[in-house]
């Protein structure tokens, strides 16, 4: 079993894959997984649109719908986008009425889902990549997608085999000790890891 933290660490956005891609059992199975994570009232807010093959190009001539027809490059450049990864995952939030679960957490529910769904994905040897941009909030692709009123597209997981030539630079070390603090019997907020120089 792949050490969490470990996967966690390593885990990069593939900004280029080739095939393939999981199957449709793979994704499924992966979805069953990626569900469990936190989730106020198990209310799932959710729903995945599988894109592949020839409906790529479906989704991208209603991205490229949005662009005025006189440019004609950027329309190409638009419709082109879906063909770089093999699958194409639709990301739909499809939040509910819920006097106890506001829209924010149904939000994070989703987001925690997508995140854990990537981090599975990486495991199990595929890349991917979280696109949003100008076509998640297009109307045409909105009707493409089928998205009732109410949900909306928060975008895509760009799916597939990691592009071997394609290497991620080294991530950055992140220092978390300033975004740590702690609440004080006394009532005050103050650094969990003070800085060397200051009061505590």
């Amino acid at each position: 079993m792949t050490d969490l933290s470990e996967a966690i660490r390593r885990r990069r956005s593939a900004a280029r894959v080739t095939g393939p891609a999981p199957t449709d059992d793979d994704v499924l199975d992966l979805v069953a997984a990626a569900a469990t994570g936190p989730d106020h009232g198990l209310m799932r807010p959710w729903r995945l649109i599988s894109v592949r093959g020839a409906a790529r190009s479906t989704l991208g001539r209603a991205a490229a719908a949005d662009l005025p027809p006189e440019d004609e490059a950027g329309r190409d450049r638009e419709a082109a986008k879906p063909l770089r990864a093999p699958l194409l995952l639709s990301i739909v939030f499809t939040p509910r009425e819920n006097p106890k679960v506001p829209e924010w957490e149904q939000l994070a529910a989703t987001s925690a889902m997508v995140h854990n769904l990537v981090l599975l994905l990486h495991v199990r040897g595929w890349g991917a990549m979280w696109r949003t941009g100008p076509a998640s909030r297009s109307s045409a692709v909105g009707a493409v997608l089928g998205l009732a009123p109410g949900e909306r597209s928060l975008g895509w997981l760009f799916v597939g085999t990691p592009d071997p030539v394609s290497i991620p630079a080294p991530r950055p070390a992140f220092d978390a000790r300033d975004r740590l603090s702690q609440l004080t019997p006394q009532g005050a907020v103050t650094p969990l890891f003070p800085r060397a120089g200051t009061a505590t």
